[in-house]
């Protein structure tokens, strides 16, 4: 993204959500003359407009803190580091949920999907894996589909792949991250199977995570909880990735072993 007013982000942001000027203004309760001025750079808007359109356009925190700079006002969102006194109710709450949910795997990752936190059922997850790819940070997409990562111990590595992927732009549309756009580019870059859309039988709820280990196949269903009052840019892009058991076979051997 090349713009540098806040007329110009708002534009691109409008764009993005595939909204007219007149739909965004009625959403916005002003005018569609305003909001063109406010785009063009006519009209200098207040911070609380500025405010208002960035929540009618469901601008990511991160980005809302960059349309207020660039309109001339200081940002509204925080950026606080994890380890810092002021989040220690949510590391507390992520660490609730992850130690819950136990023993079956659970991690936590930011907007990049760098891991941040996991309970040690994940362990399972990371058999033969590189050690080079478990260097700090270490990306949770990158460890599921690199060749060296979990790739050849998933049995479903086309449908999970092009899971993964599809949550990924997805995730690109809502964030535009440059961060994403390039990992998405690396992850297309793997082998794995087709790039088509596999297509679900007639009875399958949702994509499993088929897994190959120690002469076992194990199935997991992916649940993806965020905080749901976000304040500052710190929580927002906070997530916890929890896999549940898809089989009776898959929660007997991991309770067992737990």
């Amino acid at each position: 993204m090349n713009t540098q007013t806040a007329g110009d982000l708002l534009r691109h942001w409008r764009l993005e959500r595939r909204l007219s000027q007149l739909e965004l203004a009625g959403r916005a309760e002003t005018s569609a003359r305003h909001l063109s001025f406010i785009e063009t750079g006519r009209a200098t808007p207040s911070r609380g407009m500025v405010a208002h359109l960035c929540q009618q356009l469901d601008i990511p925190l991160r980005e809302r803190n960059r349309v207020l700079l660039a309109a001339g006002y200081a940002p509204a969102y925080a950026e606080p580091a994890l380890d810092t006194p002021a989040m220690d109710a949510v590391r507390a709450a992520m660490r609730l949920i992850l130690d819950g949910h136990q023993p079956y795997p659970a991690l936590a990752i930011d907007q990049n999907w760098t891991m941040i936190d996991a309970n040690p059922g994940v362990a399972l997850m990371l058999t033969g894996i590189d050690p080079a790819l478990l260097q700090p940070p270490v990306n949770a997409l990158r460890l599921s589909l690199h060749p060296d990562g979990m790739a050849p111990r998933i049995a479903n590595l086309a449908e999970w792949r092009g899971h993964l992927l599809a949550r990924l732009v997805r995730q690109i549309e809502v964030t535009g991250a440059p961060e994403l756009v390039e990992l998405r580019d690396e992850l297309r870059g793997y082998p794995g199977g087709e790039t088509e859309v596999v297509l679900p039988e007639p009875d399958q709820a949702v994509v499993p995570l088929r897994l190959r280990h120690e002469g076992h196949e194990l199935a997991f269903l992916s649940v993806t909880t965020v905080f749901g009052t976000p304040m500052n840019v710190t929580v927002a892009e906070l997530a916890i990735e929890s896999f549940f058991p898809a089989d009776e076979p898959t929660r007997k051997l991991l309770t067992d072993a737990g």
